[in-house]
């Protein structure tokens, strides 16, 4: 028994990521997806996860023929990094537009979650202890007298959406989807994770094309 829960355990860690695909949405409008010129902007004030981000979905793009650029080169990094009116987002819109792009894919966080979990490392597995009270007690009375038998982390919400600013506003956004990232630690390692994902989800969907 114990060997084939520690089989199950092993199995487990393997199959997991950091990054879920929760949910996504595709316009049925849309057959084909080709953009011209498109934009990859993350909205976040970390500038290195930003800049880490934004070269790595780039090249996932230009390695499917899709002229893609970051952000960088066509928005101030300071543009995000405050709220900005109607109007604001509207004048770079144009400017975009001006400079050549019809599409832009924007990556947000929409929401964070604290979450607890208990520490399965007090568990094992055998029975002799279920029928009795007295070993019962013994073995879980750590939930009460051990600080760390639960722990604390964070699930982010990430949305993804690809817009077309060229074409009807109200028939602009391409597709969405929503990620989460449970208690990411290394940037570059929560990035390369996040990307693949995206790039996993808009291959299945036939928007951009496998390698």
């Amino acid at each position: 028994m114990k060997k084939i829960a520690f089989v199950l355990v092993i199995f487990t860690l393997m199959a997991c990521s950091s990054t879920r695909f929760v949910d996504s949405w595709k316009n049925r409008e849309i057959a084909v997806f080709s953009p011209q010129k498109l934009l990859v902007m993350g909205m976040t004030e970390n500038l290195t996860a930003r800049k880490i981000f934004e070269e790595e979905l780039k090249e996932q793009f230009i390695n499917r023929g899709i002229n893609a650029y970051e952000s960088s080169v066509a928005i101030d990094q300071s543009f995000t990094t405050s709220k900005r009116s109607e109007e604001e987002i509207e004048s770079m819109k144009e400017k975009l537009l001006q400079e050549g792009f019809d599409a832009v894919v924007i990556t947000a966080v929409v929401g964070i979650d604290d979450k607890t979990i208990r520490r399965s490392g007090y568990y094992t597995f055998g029975y002799n202890w279920w029928y009795r009270f007295g070993p019962y007690f013994f073995r879980f009375q750590d939930v009460y007298y051990t600080p760390d038998y639960y722990e604390d982390y964070k699930v982010f919400h990430i949305e993804t959406s690809i817009y077309n600013i060229k074409g009807d506003e109200d028939k602009s956004l391409v597709w969405v989807g929503t990620f989460d990232i449970t208690d990411p630690v290394n940037i570059t390692s929560t990035v390369d994770d996040y990307v693949a994902r995206i790039v996993k989800q808009l291959e299945r969907e036939q928007l951009i094309s496998s390698l």
